[in-house]
């Protein structure tokens, strides 16, 4: 088993937090002889042992699977030469590597796929962060970090969200965001960047699909192969939350010859066999073949990682029960990275404002009236009373205002991510808890 960076337990109450501090420091390095744990200062898991039975079932489930999963992984693994290329900045344009977190993005790139069929720009400076022009000569205190609805994909270098709000407000924003992050990527790339150009004020933006992100190991397991990214492997988290269990993974390809084992499917088997994506995907795959064996997969997952089995298994229902267990795992995981964020903030003395961002999609089934699958993040933040913004709820109430149909008012604000009428939208959404979060006050409301 690869040994974790950081594995972590909830606790509650002070009391018991300097309790197993001391028991971690003093009393289990003795009684351990010094091992077991990732290392003075880092918080431990207590993971229960399967018993055999268990097992024995897992390991009958790995043979039974075995073709299955290496026939899925050989139709996603590279060439080296596609490997050579993106490694080179050749090809796959989105992005270049990055040790650490994966990857990031290439300095310049131009892409037709703005509004009206239009080309983008995308600039991004030495410091990492998206071309600045707004009072870009003053002082910033402001970082915002996300996804690509915070580095604004589909819109030309000044057309961003960041640079309408920095207008308004007569003072820079620097944009640190990445297409393609989970929020535990977002999380990392903020402690990374607080060390080199810290910002008392962050707005940390979470996209919807960014919770299922944070337990990706290789992107490649979920995105289909493109011409645009080469959908690298990144750190990631695994979670049961059982039993609280909050694990935290380094990038499995951290140097850049690393990379070229990703072509080779014997690697790729026994590196990614176990992966908890990997299982979801192979479950919601050739729907109704192989039923037996999904639901033998599901229940293993459900077991294996703490999570409830919240649907029927009867009829087409193996994609709802995979998609439910998915679901339940990401939103946990995101939990335990915002208590993380808030420890970061809360030490270096900086203020956070979240913002929940939406693709068409999901703002579309909200206007519909469905019911959201974030609904338990969103009871958490306002529960912990975190100062956040709901763009999803921001919608409706503007949809509400006018009543157009679902298709022309999503068609008004994105075209796939925000157009630029989409992220005035987003900017002077978040505008009075920005504000209310700074002081001093921005000039126009001194």
């Amino acid at each position: 088993m690869r040994k974790p960076i950081v594995s972590e337990i909830e606790l509650k109450g002070d009391l018991m937090l300097r309790f197993l501090r001391l028991l971690i420091t003093i009393v289990l390095p003795v009684a351990l002889g010094g091992g077991g744990l990732t290392g003075l200062g880092q918080s431990i898991s207590l993971q229960p042992q399967n018993p055999p039975g268990q097992q024995r079932e897992e390991k009958e489930m790995e043979e039974k699977l075995k073709p299955r999963i290496k026939e899925f992984l050989g139709r996603v693994i590279p060439t080296r030469q596609e490997v050579s290329d993106w490694l080179a900045e050749k090809a796959f344009p989105f992005s270049k590597y990055d040790g650490r977190l994966g990857y990031v993005h290439r300095d310049r790139t131009i892409m037709g796929e703005g509004i009206n069929g239009s080309a983008c720009t995308y600039t991004y400076e030495k410091s990492g962060e998206r071309r600045r022009f707004s009072y870009a000569d003053r002082p910033c205190r402001i970082n915002t970090y996300g996804n690509s609805f915070t580095s604004c994909e589909q819109v030309n270098d000044g057309e961003t969200w960041q640079e309408i709000l920095a207008v308004h407000l007569q003072e820079p924003m620097r944009n640190f965001g990445v297409g393609g992050y989970s929020v535990y990527l977002t999380y990392l790339r903020m402690l990374q960047e607080e060390t080199k150009l810290p910002a008392e004020y962050i707005i940390f933006n979470i996209f919807d699909d960014d919770h299922f992100r944070n337990l990706i190991s290789w992107q490649r397991i979920t995105s289909e192969k493109g011409s645009k990214s080469f959908h690298p492997t990144t750190p990631y988290v695994k979670v049961n939350p059982a039993t609280r269990e909050f694990s935290e993974f380094e990038n499995p390809c951290p140097t850049r010859e690393s990379v070229y084992n990703l072509c080779n499917l014997d690697w790729v088997y026994d590196r990614f066999k176990d992966d908890f994506v990997l299982g979801i995907m192979l479950a919601r795959s050739d729907k109704g073949k192989e039923r037996g064996i999904k639901d033998d997969l599901l229940r293993q997952l459900a077991s294996k990682h703490g999570l409830e089995i919240q649907v029927d298994y009867s009829g087409d229902d193996v994609n709802k029960t995979a998609d439910s267990l998915y679901a339940q795992a990401a939103l946990f995981a995101s939990m335990r990275i915002v208590e993380k964020v808030e420890v970061f903030a809360e030490t270096h003395r900086k203020k956070v404002l979240y913002v929940l961002s939406a693709g068409p999609g999901n703002v579309a089934k909200r206007l519909k009236g469905e019911p959201r699958f974030d609904q338990k993040f969103v009871d958490f933040l306002r529960d912990k009373r975190l100062p956040y913004v709901d763009l999803m709820e921001t919608h409706l109430s503007d949809y509400e205002q006018f009543r157009p149909t679902v298709t022309d008012y999503i068609n008004r604000y994105f075209v796939g991510h925000y157009n630029p009428k989409g992220n005035f939208f987003y900017a002077f959404s978040i505008k009075d808890r920005v504000v209310s979060l700074l002081e001093p006050r921005p000039l126009p409301y001194r």
